[in-house]
């Protein structure tokens, strides 16, 4: 691709994907700190919103071969960029990155690719749970426990009501596939939807399984933790015993390609009016356990695009180090969950 991103320090932030579900709740919060320029693959669509907020807009369709210039200050990217056309172009001209979008090995390809164009400017990968908030918090309660962890069990309510992009159900594309995590400091692979369990989730007795998240892949590496586990659930349990039906009957082996595509995405897009995001954090370690609930009133939209939101001020900020990191990687975590806090979202001790 010959896109040309040019580093603009008094120019917007570009915001690619910038209208759809996740996108416009990011351009809500950001809109107030930087002028935005939204992109996406129907600027038309997106003019109500730039108009609402005093954005540009234009057409970048990551899928046309048609070169995109523009001069900005930095990169948010909240859509999937197979390619990585977005990440090359930000990396090459020196432009501070975020992305909140990528499924695991997708992450580890982008830090790869990141890594060997020698960046020049921040380059945050927070693809873990609703935009990095999970690793966010995962840090902020490690750092209050004073670095002692051993493990990490992640359980999320996905809640059915809420309103969501087709995006929001890319993991039903990753069901089929094995993958692997750390286990009590040891390598080992996994399948989706196994290794089943009930967590109480904010007073909501849910069934939760295995599923492939970014924040598996990297918190062992930055944090030290010798087990991390990440586990889904749904706000109607029936879904949840239609899924592992689903997974016990094979139809996320069989029907991987393309045509079974909409088919396995009806299993769960049904997106409603609104809903909350909820998710537990176990910690266990040396000093005994740790348990904690995020909530966010305002769904999972908006905690994926706070994610992004929070992304941008640390790239942007006057102490952001060039190179590739990570949302735990966070300098201040304890400010985060300030930061959360002002922005509606319950962090809370059991």
């Amino acid at each position: 691709m010959n896109d040309e991103l040019v580093h603009d320090s008094s120019g917007p932030v570009l915001v690619v994907g910038g209208y759809g579900t996740v996108g416009a709740a990011l351009t809500g919060l950001a809109a107030s700190e930087w002028p935005l320029l939204l992109t996406g693959r129907n600027p038309d669509k997106g003019a109500p919103l730039a108009k609402k907020y005093g954005a540009s807009v234009r057409r970048w369709d990551l899928a046309d071969p048609e070169p995109f210039s523009a001069g900005v200050r930095a990169v948010v990217s909240a859509v999937n960029d197979p390619d990585d056309r977005v990440l090359r172009a930000a990396v090459g001209a020196g432009i501070p990155y975020v992305d909140i979008t990528r499924w695991t090995s997708r992450l580890a390809r982008a830090v790869t690719v990141a890594t060997l164009a020698r960046p020049t400017a921040p380059v945050l990968l927070s693809s873990g749970w609703m935009g990095g908030v999970t690793n966010l918090v995962t840090a902020a309660l490690i750092a209050e426990r004073g670095g002692d962890a051993t493990s990490v069990d992640i359980a999320i309510r996905y809640d059915m009501d809420d309103s969501a992009g087709v995006d929001s159900v890319d993991f039903m594309d990753r069901l089929g596939y094995d993958y692997e995590v750390r286990q009590g400091g040891k390598a080992v692979t996994v399948a989706p939807l196994t290794d089943s369990r009930w967590v109480d989730i904010t007073g909501s007795r849910t069934k939760v399984a295995r599923l492939d998240t970014p924040e598996q892949f990297t918190l062992p590496l930055t944090l030290g933790i010798d087990s991390a586990a990440t586990r889904i659930g749904f706000s109607r349990n029936s879904a949840t015993t239609a899924l592992l039906a689903a997974k016990k009957a094979g139809l996320f082996r069989w029907g991987r390609g393309q045509r079974w595509t909409s088919l396995r995405r009806s299993l769960l897009y049904s997106p409603g009016e609104g809903g909350s995001a909820r998710i537990r954090i176990d910690i266990d370690g040396a000093g005994g356990a740790t348990t904690a609930t995020i909530t966010d009133p305002k769904g999972q939209a908006h905690l994926t695009a706070l994610g992004g939101f929070l992304g941008l001020r640390r790239v942007l900020g006057a102490d952001a180090e060039a190179g590739v990191t990570f949302p735990e990687l966070h300098p201040q975590p304890a400010a985060v969950l300030r930061e959360l806090g002002e922005h509606g979202v319950q962090v809370r001790r059991a």
